[in-house]
């Protein structure tokens, strides 16, 4: 099995290394895995001026699965936007067709005081978000920045969905609901965009397929809402790119840290990108302090959803159990009497649980 590996900027390389080391650990126990380097975002614009070299997009599309750290950092801000990190981030989504996004948020019963939200709130807390991430205002037409007829610069964007996307998003919703609490809630604005009335009825069409699967409709405001009053009620969560974004990260602050969860953006054919959902914190790469858990738990899903080896994902999410139970915490998600450690321990730790 083929992984591409795409370290990308600031702690990427630090967190992505972690990840690589647990899966050493897995190949040196006989999972058979074949492992192959590359550039993207700041990383691949410095080494061919492009942010998804076409080396990288082809060592990507040979893979069987891709793990990625993350992009961008200040030294990029002023590039014109399609050398920016960031676009090859969208544009390797795009090339790979990869278009659902599933984040999950757990709560582990070791840093529950360490959510900013009461421990009695968040106890036991297991929310999977399913994001449409091909679509919406990220990537509708036409779109730019233009004077209007006063002489005044005014931007614009287009948010668009159309049917078969809305279905095959809603499919995964139900499909992955049904193997949990079989409870699906869909976050749209239907009381004031056409674009989630559309999303709304193809979701309540697509339902009648799975009538074991309880579906609820959530207005998006509420939902940010209710995601900090009582996270409880949600099992998953289907929703468009631009509001999977902005919930997703709110979710993750109901775990403790951001440097917690894990993603997988995947294809019609479980071929994914694995990456965690922070950001490429510029301001702390180099000094071995970033979380690399997200990243691991990230390859475990990877192990799990795209190389179809349940054992192995089975076990790398065990070990960083392992690991939190024996007090080793990042900077992130220390707490008094905690172990703390930098990057690179914690990731001894979790392959050492292995």
């Amino acid at each position: 099995m083929k992984i591409a590996i795409l370290p990308g900027d600031g702690i990427g390389p630090e967190i992505v290394a972690q990840a690589v080391k647990v899966l050493e650990r897995l190949r040196r126990d006989g999972l058979k895995i074949e492992m192959e380097q590359a550039p993207i975002g700041g990383a691949g614009y410095d080494a061919s001026g492009d942010p998804l070299p076409a080396k990288t997009l082809d060592v990507a599309r040979r893979a069987d699965a891709v793990l990625l750290g993350a992009v961008g950092g200040p030294k990029y801000d002023n590039l014109p936007r399609p050398s920016r990190p960031e676009q090859g981030l969208l544009r390797i989504r795009k090339e790979l067709a990869l278009f659902a996004n599933l984040r999950p948020a757990t709560v582990y019963p070791e840093l529950a005081a360490a959510s900013t939200l009461k421990p009695e709130v968040v106890a036991g807390l297991d929310i999977l978000i399913v994001r449409e991430l091909t679509g919406d205002i990220y990537f509708g037409q036409p779109r730019g920045i233009r004077a209007n007829a006063r002489g005044e610069q005014e931007g614009f964007d287009t948010m668009l969905y159309s049917e078969p996307e809305i279905r095959r998003i809603a499919h995964v919703g139900f499909q992955a609901a049904r193997k949990r609490g079989k409870k699906l809630c869909s976050v749209d604005k239907a009381n004031v965009l056409e674009t989630s009335q559309l999303w709304r009825g193809v979701v309540t069409d697509v339902a009648k397929e799975y009538p074991d699967v309880a579906l609820s409709h959530m207005y998006v405001d509420n939902a940010a809402m209710q995601l900090v009053r009582n996270p409880g009620q949600f099992d998953v969560m289907v929703t468009g790119n631009m509001f999977g974004d902005i919930l997703s990260d709110e979710a993750s602050m109901l775990t403790g840290s951001i440097g917690m969860l894990p993603s997988a953006s995947l294809d019609a054919n479980n071929k994914g990108l694995y990456e965690p959902i922070h950001g490429s914190a510029p301001d702390i790469a180099g000094k071995d302090l970033a979380n690399p858990l997200a990243t691991i738990l990230s390859a475990a899903m990877m192990l799990r959803y795209s190389l179809r080896e349940e054992r192995a994902a089975d076990r790398v999410e065990e070990a960083v159990k392992k690991a939190l139970a024996q007090g080793f915490r990042t900077a992130d998600i220390s707490e008094a009497g905690a172990r703390k450690v930098g990057t690179r321990e914690m990731g001894d730790a979790v392959a050492a649980a292995l």
